[in-house]
């Protein structure tokens, strides 16, 4: 699953920065920067607003919120009901699922983060992770997008959702609901696969090139204890939301 994550303006303009995009920067910098919030910590059922990066402009960002509502969805009584089912799209069904498959195979996206949050389980109690890349470089993360048009005002909303797969080695040690059937873990790109990703031609070559990238990550993760994430004692959106910190009641995974 992901369902929280970490994304500050700083990460984009990293990236921008390691591609050389002089037009993205100036574009994060003054255009984009308004409408953006520094999230230390979000979760995706409220809706925040994000940046994407387009298989149409996938050298400028733009701003999305996050839970998918299909084209065809008919009121926003609908919209509002789905959409939190669409926080997350499972990569083995996408090209199957109503809500996902004409995205699949034709709006794909990149979501640029500093990391994500997960539970571990344990003797009854609920343990919240940070995870991140080694490198302290952001993680690029697979995702879907759509354009909704509310039919009563007009408006054009652009809406993502974030893929998932079965869980590498360190999110399986992680993410142990006991609820759930298996593990899971976001689908992360590497600089070799995130162009392919977004613009992979829509007929059966891409769509194979597409099907191969979805597998749990080979890149190399940490993760660390933080503040509960949910509930009064929560750090909300703080800078101490990815703080380590350690539990008296929990012995270490690594």
């Amino acid at each position: 699953m992901c369902y929280d994550i970490q994304a500050k303006l700083e990460t984009q303009l990293k990236r921008a920065r390691r591609l050389n995009q002089v037009e993205v920067i100036r574009e994060l910098e003054t255009e984009l920067e308004p409408y953006l919030t520094n999230w230390h910590h979000v979760s995706g059922f409220t809706h925040p607003n994000l940046l994407i990066y387009t298989n149409e402009t996938p050298n400028l960002p733009t701003v999305a919120s996050w839970g998918l509502i299909p084209d065809w969805v008919k009121s926003k009584n609908q919209a509002d009901d789905l959409r939190r089912k669409t926080v997350n799209a499972r990569g083995e069904s996408i090209f199957e699922k109503p809500s996902f498959r004409k995205s699949a195979q034709y709006h794909r996206c990149l979501i640029c983060v500093d990391g994500f949050y997960e539970h571990h389980h344990r003797n009854g109690k609920i343990f919240p992770f940070f995870i991140k890349n080694k490198n302290g470089e952001p993680i690029t993360l697979a995702g879907l997008w759509s354009n909704w048009t509310n039919r009563q005002t007009g408006e054009i909303l652009k809406t993502f959702t974030i893929v998932t797969v079965k869980a590498n080695p360190l999110m399986t040690e992680i993410h142990n609901n006991p609820k759930l059937k298996e593990a899971r873990m976001p689908l992360i790109l590497t600089n070799d696969n995130s162009e392919s990703w977004i613009n992979a031609f829509p007929n059966s070559k891409g769509m194979d090139e597409i099907k191969s990238i979805i597998k749990p990550s080979q890149v190399n993760l940490i993760a660390h204890t933080v503040r509960p994430l949910r509930g009064k004692h929560s750090v909300e959106n703080s800078p101490k939301a990815s703080e380590e910190f350690h539990y008296n009641d929990f012995n270490s995974l690594f």
